[in-house]
């Protein structure tokens, strides 16, 4: 049978670096068949899918001031540029002014409901902006004709960006300090209208099944918004005879938006686990979030280069006995991590969850919330006979309305080539989204954060969703 789960929550705040995945998607696989040994899950991914990138800085920006009861305070607005993994070029403006950005943090994609977007009833706005102004808008001359702003820079086009971005994120009062800039701002506030959240770039669900030797397990649906994606089956899967299929059988090697997949598995097959990947070469739809992996200011994109994107979902199987697949993923609404169990066995798959005992019977499927306090970090160990699994991650669901000043920070670090080329080619490769500011100078935006002290209250319940509260911080458009 099954062995425990333990779970333990880690707290850090600040700038504390952790070695951990802002969203969490991954199989749980551990056999239980008498007479068959546990299967031993393969090291499996935190990040449901889409680009991963690391920070570069702010690379475009003019000046602005925060005005707050301590007295205004002077501060860069502009654009951050990120370098994505497997190659590609991200720029991105900030959408938690309070919080820093961590030199050289690891960003994942990211949906809005698992960051502060999720409550916030103006981020369709902040799309709505994001699209019809700069670096979308690149000619500037006709950016400046419809805002009615005189002459724009690259500079004061991105200042002006992102202070009306900030308005509606953080619902602060905060002004460009140059005049076309503000006027860019107060055009795009009061222009503003709701936009739908953009579709992810690439995305399998679930990214856990399960189910017998010698069944289809699936499916996993494909989520893109890529023309099409390269579909790779299991590392070993000359030797193990498991195959990637459609739902007749017939094998897959590439796939687009909706098409499903199945883990073919040997009749023979002894229990275990196997993953698939798939991964396209696209740009990220304008507006998808990007959280960080650690502790790091929460971004929203603004312009994507052709840059690399993947997924991958794990399949696990037995003969007999309880099958169980488990997920895990924020819940900014609730609070905490919900933790999805599946059991596609033939007894009931009973667990230890937080030191509770849990059991999903045979063909059943239950989701637990494990709560987690805003900006903390989390730490959840899954082991069984021969089997460990850890899954980690920041709860960064809530701006930080009053967290104290923002500091300037600045360094002298050049922009990192991308992928294959060189610093010019980084940012030649946006020029669909427009150029980049040549300053070799990175600005980020920090904080003095406020440090929560007290002992990890630890408690597990079952998932029960309600209606999704509203940020009162953001205002309406005028």
């Amino acid at each position: 049978m099954f062995s425990a789960i333990s779970a333990s929550l880690v707290r850090r705040r600040g700038a504390a670096r952790l070695g951990a995945a802002a969203v969490v998607s991954a199989l749980v696989a551990m056999g239980s068949l008498a007479g068959g040994g546990a299967a031993v899950a393969d090291e499996v991914p935190q990040h449901q899918g889409g680009a991963t990138a690391t920070l570069d800085g702010l690379r475009t920006y003019d000046g602005a001031v925060l005005h707050a009861d301590g007295g205004d305070q002077q501060l860069p607005a502009g654009l951050f540029e990120m370098t994505v993994d497997g190659g590609g070029s991200l720029k991105t403006y900030c959408i938690d002014i309070h919080n820093p950005t961590q030199d050289q943090a690891t960003y994942q994609e990211t949906p809005w409901d698992q960051t502060s977007l999720g409550a916030n009833r103006n981020a369709g706005k902040i799309r709505w902006i994001l699209e019809r102004s700069y670096p979308q808008i690149d000619n500037l001359s006709d950016l400046a004709r419809s805002a009615g702003t005189g002459a724009l820079t690259e500079k004061t086009a991105a200042a002006g960006t992102q202070v009306a971005i900030w308005r509606y994120s953080d619902g602060v009062d905060v002004d460009a300090t140059d005049p076309q800039a503000e006027k860019l701002a107060d055009w795009l506030e009061k222009s503003a209208r709701t936009s739908a959240e953009p579709r992810a770039s690439l995305t399998l669900e679930p990214g856990a099944v399960s189910g017998r030797a010698g069944e289809k397990l699936g499916p996993v649906t494909v989520r893109t918004d890529a023309a099409g994606v390269t579909v790779t089956p299991p590392a070993d899967a000359a030797a193990s005879g498991i195959r990637i299929t459609d739902k007749e059988g017939t094998p897959v090697s590439s796939a687009v938006n909706g098409t499903e997949l199945y883990f073919d598995v040997p009749e023979g097959a002894s229990s275990g686990t196997a993953s698939l990947g798939v991964q396209a070469t696209t740009s990220v739809p304008v507006g998808r979030a990007f959280a960080g992996v650690t502790k790091s200011q929460t971004q929203i994109l603004a312009g994507s280069s052709d840059s690399t994107v993947s997924s991958t979902a794990t399949a696990n199987w037995a003969k007999q006995g309880a099958i169980p697949a488990i997920t895990a993923e924020k819940n900014c609404a609730e609070g905490g991590v919900d933790v999805t169990a599946t059991n596609r066995g033939d007894e009931p798959f009973t667990f230890d969850l937080a030191g509770t005992e849990h059991s999903v019977a045979a063909g059943g499927s239950e989701t637990f919330t494990v709560p987690v306090g805003e900006d903390e970090a989390y730490d959840f160990t899954v082991t069984a006979a021969g089997f460990t699994q850890n899954f980690k991650g920041v709860l960064d669901c809530v701006t930080t309305s009053d967290a104290g000043p923002v500091t300037q920070q600045a360094s002298s670090r050049p922009l990192p080539a991308a992928a294959g080329g060189s610093s010019e080619g980084a940012t030649d490769n946006l020029a669909a989204t427009g150029s980049s500011s040549a300053t070799p100078m990175i600005a980020g935006v920090a904080i003095a954060l406020v440090v929560l002290g007290g002992a990890a209250v630890f408690l597990v319940r079952k998932k029960q969703t309600p209606e999704a509260p509203e940020d009162s911080s953001a205002p309406e458009a005028p």
